[in-house]
């Protein structure tokens, strides 16, 4: 079943049908280390409802962090080495690649993410900007993955690429985290076999699209959140992207006007415009 966070409130959907939430709120229910269960609960006594059908998405996250596992795929770790290579940091995202320590940083807040249908932001001092479509996992106060989304990590490659250690900068600005349009909660591991797939369309034409299966991700999903845990506490629960596998070629870059579109069946499609 899928959870999403609207204007009108906290809906459930299950089977085609909403159902709205009260008496909860969204942190509460994320902080839940039972929440598949619980929402499955809810369904069984709880009533249709049809106020979904006219509410306007926010982006699923409140009071949680977001966090992005990077060089989890193989063609990110190309892609990293040949833009860092001038800055003496090529061989960097190779060893990472390898390692048993996987790269895992701070992405975003909720103040700078925006939900379906919002408007994600390039740098304005970047020239060359890319949309990571990411598989993000939805992860409970004690480590226990509960459910997934859709992330967008924008990253401002040439910023990355001057210096590896501004990836901060790179990574971390108004605008630059997507995610959507739910959550799908579940306490089942997605199937290898599911696919990430992008369309970035321009003035109505695809200029960019690509896939990549889960099964070409290096690092097992329960393993980064291992990694994010150790030392760390999340009370509201956090939200781990775990890389990309799609990277644009090195000619493209976004524009204002830009449309990207983000598919992972069964979670849904997240899209957003390039203010």
């Amino acid at each position: 079943m899928k959870l999403y966070r609207t204007a009108n409130g906290i809906f459930i959907e299950d089977d085609g049908q909403h159902f709205a939430v009260s008496g909860h709120t969204w942190d509460s229910l994320l902080a839940r280390e039972d929440l598949p269960e619980f929402l499955t609960e809810f369904v069984t006594r709880g009533q249709p409802s049809n106020d979904f059908h006219n509410a306007e998405l926010l982006a699923p996250i409140s009071k949680q962090e977001v966090w992005a596992a990077g060089v989890t795929y193989y063609r990110s770790r190309g892609a990293r080495m040949e833009e860092s290579k001038d800055a003496g940091g090529g061989n960097f995202y190779d060893r990472v690649y390898s390692a048993e320590r996987p790269e895992l940083f701070f992405k975003s807040t909720a103040s700078r993410t925006v939900g379906c249908g919002g408007k994600v932001r390039i740098r304005g001092d970047a020239q060359w900007s890319v949309p990571e479509p990411e598989l993000t996992l939805l992860v409970s106060p004690v480590g226990r993955i509960v459910g997934y989304t859709i992330g967008n990590d924008m990253s401002s490659r040439d910023i990355e690429g001057e210096n590896p250690l501004y990836l901060p900068q790179a990574k971390v600005y108004n605008g630059s985290c997507a995610l959507g349009p739910g959550i799908l909660v579940t306490s089942s591991p997605l199937a290898h076999s599911t696919e990430i797939a992008i369309e970035i369309l321009r003035h109505g034409r695809v200029e960019f699209s690509g896939s990549v299966e889960l099964t070409e991700l290096k690092r097992e999903p329960k393993t980064l959140v291992e990694y994010l845990m150790r030392d760390n506490s999340f009370p509201h629960g956090a939200f781990l992207m775990t890389g990309t596998g799609i990277v644009p070629p090195s000619t493209f870059t976004l524009a204002s006007g830009d449309r990207i579109r983000i598919t992972i069946e069964p979670i849904g499609v997240l899209e957003n415009e390039v203010a």
